[in-house]
């Protein structure tokens, strides 16, 4: 059984930081993919960025670029999402969620586990 398991979110100021953990278990697959979405009030689910751990491979969303970077502990099995210089537009539920298959959690963006959401918000 497939366990995603978030922490890290908060409250942060305009122009600051934040580390967003998953960390995952259960996967009975060599490898998959580990991703973050989010979810603003009112709004759409948006794929943020991806982690394919058959190859180390990293995508992001365009809006994120140069500011998100998404990594892996493989000791501790636990993805990582640090977001810098963080905009108002950034507030939204973030959801960590893995599938055996990178395009069908990027692609079509449609992973098969998804874990419970940390509230992310930037306010002054």
């Amino acid at each position: 059984q497939v366990q995603l398991v978030e922490s890290g979110g908060g409250l942060v100021q305009p122009g600051g930081s934040l580390r967003l953990s998953c960390a995952a278990s259960g996967f009975t697959s060599v490898y998959y993919a580990i991703g973050w979405f989010r979810q603003a009030p009112g709004k759409g689910r948006e794929r943020v960025a991806c982690y394919s751990t058959s190859d180390d491979n990293t995508e992001y969303t365009e809006s994120v670029k140069g500011r998100f970077t998404i990594s892996r502990d493989n000791a501790k099995n636990t993805f990582y999402l640090q977001m810098n210089s963080l905009k108002p537009e950034d507030t939204a539920v973030y959801y960590c969620a893995g599938d055996d298959f990178t395009y069908t959690l990027w692609n079509r963006e449609r992973p098969n586990y998804w874990g419970q959401g940390t509230q992310v918000t930037v306010s002054s």
